[in-house]
């Protein structure tokens, strides 16, 4: 696990850190005004990622009209406004505070499998507030919420974000170590998180699905690490119930003791139909400004 940023950012940032911190204190209530005035700069005045966004919700549900494409847009715009405040707000919300407003309704789900004494495989995405699973995660479990990130290269944000996702005491595990923390952790109850549907490199082991209509490759890793340490996985959904509030859903995507295929994908697939379903009942919460499928199947 890496140890925690230590300010080794230059002193000209201390403004932006104190005007940051200043905000997160403030109520959700006054900060979802802020909200909004993000919402029309970006939906109307940078027209942020605007492209991107409309050509990912345009191939991902071909079925709509130009019209509804275009209010989807806009609706995209608001939750990603909101979205960036509800992660400020956890430099000033307390433990308290963010269990009553991420509600978990089937703990026992986890509580089942981290009963085995090995780890557990919790594949999250970029839907709902993907910030408020780590953190609210460690409320929920205590101690044994890990978190696989990648670390920022600014100093500044990387130093920032860290204390924002751990103030709940969640741990996170760089990218690079996450094999090396699950051979340490090999034999203990935790859970490690792990955010499952971004767009692999060329270079990166891919497996190729129909996910959203479009030809789509997922990160393998999840399939592996399962068949090396047996440990189960479970699928987080944190959905939207009203301005500020989530539910955050678990379902077992595999029980650590059925036997793998070799080179299967049987996991990935099963996360990539769960994912779909949570697009498909709330498409405005999902990151569309991301250019999730810029990579192309290579033909053979």
């Amino acid at each position: 696990m890496k140890k925690a940023p230590q300010n080794t950012y230059p002193w000209y940032y201390c403004p932006l850190e104190w005007l940051l911190t200043g905000l997160a204190h403030l109520p959700l209530s006054v900060l979802y005004v802020v909200a909004d005035g993000f919402y029309l700069v970006m939906a109307y005045g940078l027209r942020y990622r605007q492209r991107v966004v409309l050509e990912n919700l345009r191939n991902s549900f071909p079925e709509k009209t130009e019209a509804q494409i275009q209010q989807l847009a806009k609706k995209f715009y608001r939750h990603f406004a909101e979205l960036l405040i509800e992660i400020l707000k956890l430099g000033g919300i307390s433990a308290a505070e963010l269990k009553q407003r991420v509600f978990m309704p089937n703990p026992e789900v986890l509580e089942k499998l981290l009963a085995k004494g090995g780890p557990v495989l919790a594949l999250g995405s970029h839907a709902g507030n993907w910030e408020w699973i780590i953190t609210a995660g460690a409320v929920w479990l205590g101690p044994r919420a890990d978190g696989v990130y990648k670390p920022l290269t600014n100093p500044f944000f990387e130093d920032f974000v860290y204390r924002l996702r751990t103030q709940t005491g969640a741990r996170l595990v760089p990218m690079r170590d996450t094999l090396r923390h699950l051979v340490r952790h090999r034999n203990q109850g935790r859970v490690l998180s792990m955010l499952s549907d971004q767009s692999p490199s060329r270079a990166d082991q891919q497996y190729w699905t129909t996910f959203l209509h479009q030809d789509t490759a997922f990160y393998t890793g999840a399939d592996k690490l399962a068949a090396q340490f047996k440990c189960p996985v479970v699928y987080v959904s944190i959905r939207r119930q009203r301005r500020g509030y989530y539910e955050m859903h678990l379902t077992e995507l595999y029980d650590g003791e059925t036997p793998l295929p070799k080179d299967g994908h049987q996991i990935t697939e099963a996360f990539a139909r769960q994912l779909e379903l949570d697009i498909q009942a709330a498409p405005a919460d999902y990151l569309w400004s991301h250019r999730r499928w810029k990579h192309k199947r290579e033909k053979l």
